[in-house]
């Protein structure tokens, strides 16, 4: 469960960011800068917290290699089900979602995965603390 709302957040903090419909931050500051630029200003900053804990917590956890992988695992299960006729890729819009989807799970696996670890092996992850 903790998994699936890591990975929600991540997708909510994605599509809230941008995402092909107009609803989105992208889209609203485009049109709208000059006459809510404080609003603006503000949004991109919570966004941008949002986005540093993800990939701080990401990058600590699993690495830029572990990143990778999890985009190439993603990648392969995408093309499987277009191989097999099960995912219909004919529009831009889809390609956004999924690589909406595939950011996500990158973050949330990130998030996730000290939880994961400490699971399997029985050991926390620390921090080397300087006395």
């Amino acid at each position: 469960m903790g998994f699936l709302i890591r990975w929600l957040l991540a997708f909510v903090l994605l599509t809230a960011t941008f995402n092909p419909t107009e609803w989105n931050y992208s889209s609203w500051v485009w049109q709208n800068f000059s006459d809510q630029m404080p609003m603006a200003v503000l949004l991109g900053l919570l966004l941008s917290v949002g986005y540093i804990i993800y990939l701080r917590a990401t990058l600590r956890s699993i690495g830029g290699l572990g990143m990778v992988l999890i985009l190439a695992i993603f990648s392969a299960l995408v093309w499987v089900l277009y191989d097999y006729g099960i995912l219909n890729l004919t529009d831009g819009d889809s390609y956004t979602w999924l690589a909406l989807i595939a950011l996500s799970l990158v973050l949330g696996i990130g998030l996730s995965w000290s939880h994961v670890r400490r699971t399997l092996s029985g050991q926390s992850d620390m921090d080397d603390v300087d006395e």
